[in-house]
């Protein structure tokens, strides 16, 4: 059968699972009464509920006699690991840019991947239907984006159709029929290339592993496209690492090929398919398998370096182990350990006392789908504030700097660039409107400035802003940056809050906790109204005496507390404190719980 391979590319939320699904079900993929989730392609938890997609996942439909495969991939740059893998699979991509939005940073970074690679690129205007939908003007920012980013003159002779991924149509020309997505099947078929390693078929087997996964019953398994040669079930195979090391000899148990949403299992395996091996035990991503009079490995592609790196302890703070299972050091490394194997984004460095590790990966919410998939397989951690990472290059100390892209409405645009450009030293590129009311504002700032904006962006435009942002490049320190400038106010007694206690706290800023909830010494229950932390007891009650009863005066009525999510937790706290993270709750705390020893640890860092 006829094989074409292509990967489907676009910034977050711009629709491209909402089109694979449409894909699958035009195709014939699903039965008439078969039931399918909304988003099918985001089949992870955490996919559904924040509405993006974080794994690349395959999936296959036949159209006229051709078998496509289909990449989903990740539209955030935090997964970019998955989407540098998974484009050495394919010989094209379909970029997905919204009409009225029109390329944004993740487009940036995802395409500039592709053309990297001498991809040909398929435009797919999407969500045309849109009231603010401008198509046009969409195409030339495209035609702009792949020249800045030195695309050929091949592909910059991109084909492109009008869509709606939602309706479930694509045309040629904007004022097409719009009754189906068979203008985009020919599309591919057409302007794809079949894959090169057809003509490899007789040669011996190579294959590139690009992902990793694992079942309960066939162990570990590898997935990646057949580069060379054809592989049976119970051939025996050898894997190389990526500097042609042997690392092991196996035979391949099962073949599975990807078929609608299922993989389901294949005796032969040939030059140009994408399918799924087992039967190794140590093979990893970015390995070669091949056959045994095979020695060299294939080139594969090189990551980006990680950008800023987090702190994971265990959790020992009084009320450790009360809601999780695994709660020790040598638990968290060895789960640590095995995310770092299948995400080559993430880097895991012991600590000298052995109770900590240093994760490093691309940026906060990679770090915070990490730790909210761990809480969730009941880990308890303590986990400290990002920090940036940076580099030395001819006795110059460089860090990493990213584009911000803001659309805002006209009347916060000034705040947002007094807040980008001052105390976080970012440079002003562009502002230019946006149109319904809105600027666009283009920014360089460093990642630094950036730790803990989000919330104050959100406030600052009174939730109707949105930021996107991209690693840009490295660039020369540019000095001290100041971080949250309100103090805390931090708990100096152990036990259970009392609603009258945090009643007259409430002058002192904002709570955190309510009332009958745990507490101890150190644990952070608020937002100081000054720059100085205050030590405060929230366990103090209303003295009885024999001329009046605790429930005689009026009752006490608490302002509801702040609820954190756990990525404003983490992008909150300063370097003295930490993120206690449960399955159940999410707490900060200071460092050191002893007030003593915190005046001891802040005389020494002064």
């Amino acid at each position: 059968m006829d094989i074409r391979n292509i990967a489907i590319i676009a910034h977050v939320d711009h629709g491209k699972t909402t089109l694979v699904d449409k894909l699958l079900q035009q195709s014939g993929a699903f039965r008439e009464n078969q039931a399918v989730a909304e988003r099918a392609m985001d089949s992870n938890d955490i996919e559904r509920e924040r509405g993006i997609t974080i794994l690349a996942k395959c999936t296959s439909v036949e159209w006229k006699g051709t078998r496509i495969n289909i990449v989903d991939t990740p539209g955030h740059a935090d997964f970019g690991g998955e989407v540098e893998r998974i484009l050495s699979m394919v010989d094209g991509v379909c970029l997905l840019v919204d009409a009225a939005e029109g390329p944004m940073p993740q487009t940036k970074f995802v395409t500039s991947k592709a053309l990297a690679l001498g991809l040909k690129p398929i435009v797919v205007l999407n969500k045309v239907d849109k009231p603010a939908a401008d198509p046009e003007n969409a195409l030339n920012e495209v035609f702009d984006l792949f020249a800045n980013l030195g695309a050929s003159d091949e592909q910059l002779d991109f084909p492109h159709v009008y869509a709606s991924g939602i309706g479930g149509w694509a045309d040629l020309e904007l004022d097409g029929p719009r009754q189906d997505l068979s203008a985009l099947f020919d599309l591919i078929v057409r302007h794809v290339e079949p894959p090169k390693q057809i003509t490899r078929k007789d040669e011996p087997f190579q294959m590139l592993a690009t992902t990793l996964s694992a079942d309960p019953f066939l162990g570990r398994l590898l997935t990646g496209r057949v580069e060379a040669g054809t592989l049976k079930v119970g051939d025996p195979l050898k894997a190389l690492s990526r500097d042609g090391e042997r690392l092991e000899q196996f035979r391949a148990t099962k073949i599975l090929a990807f078929r609608g949403l299922s993989q389901q299992p294949i005796d032969e395996a040939e030059a140009g398919d994408i399918v799924t091996v087992a039967g190794m035990s140590k093979a990893t991503v970015a390995d070669t398998l091949c056959a045994l009079d095979v020695d060299t490995a294939l080139p594969s592609q090189p990551i980006d370096p990680p950008t800023i790196s987090v702190t994971f302890g265990i959790n020992d703070s009084p009320l450790a182990g009360k809601d999780g299972t695994k709660v020790q050091s040598r638990v968290i490394r060895d789960r640590l350990m095995k995310e770092a194997e299948v995400n080559v984004a993430i880097k895991v460095e012991d600590t000298p006392g052995g109770e900590a590790f240093v994760v490093s990966g691309r940026g906060e919410l990679q770090m915070g789908v990490l730790i909210e998939n761990m809480r969730r397989e009941g880990f308890e951690l303590s986990i400290s504030r990002p920090r940036v990472i940076f580099r030395e290059e001819n006795g110059e100390r460089l860090e990493p700097v990213e584009e911000v892209i803001v659309d805002v409405d006209d009347e916060y645009s000034g705040v947002v660039i007094e807040k980008l450009t001052g105390n976080r030293k970012g440079d002003l590129v562009e502002m230019r409107p946006a149109g319904h009311g809105k600027t666009r504002i283009v920014a360089h700032v460093p990642s630094r400035g950036l730790i803990g904006y989000q919330g104050e962006f959100m406030t600052d435009t009174r939730g109707n802003g949105v930021l996107n942002r991209i690693f840009h490049s490295w660039a020369p320190y540019k000095g001290t940056i100041t971080g949250r400038r309100q103090g805390v106010l931090v708990s100096m007694e152990s036990g259970v809050s009392v609603a009258f206690g945090l009643w007259g706290l409430e002058d002192r800023g904002k709570l955190f906790i309510g009332a009958q909830e745990q507490v101890y010494i150190g644990m952070i229950i608020g937002e100081h109204s000054r720059e100085n932390d205050l030590e405060v007891n929230p366990m103090k009650s209303k003295k009885l005496t024999n001329m009046r009863a605790s429930g005689s005066d009026e009752a006490v009525r608490l302002t509801p507390p702040v609820r954190m999510s756990l990525e404003e937790a983490i992008a909150y706290i300063n370097d003295d404190e930490l993120v206690e993270v449960t399955p159940k709750i999410v707490r900060l705390r200071k460092r050191f719980l002893d007030p003593n020893e915190r005046k001891r640890a802040a005389r020494a860092a002064e």
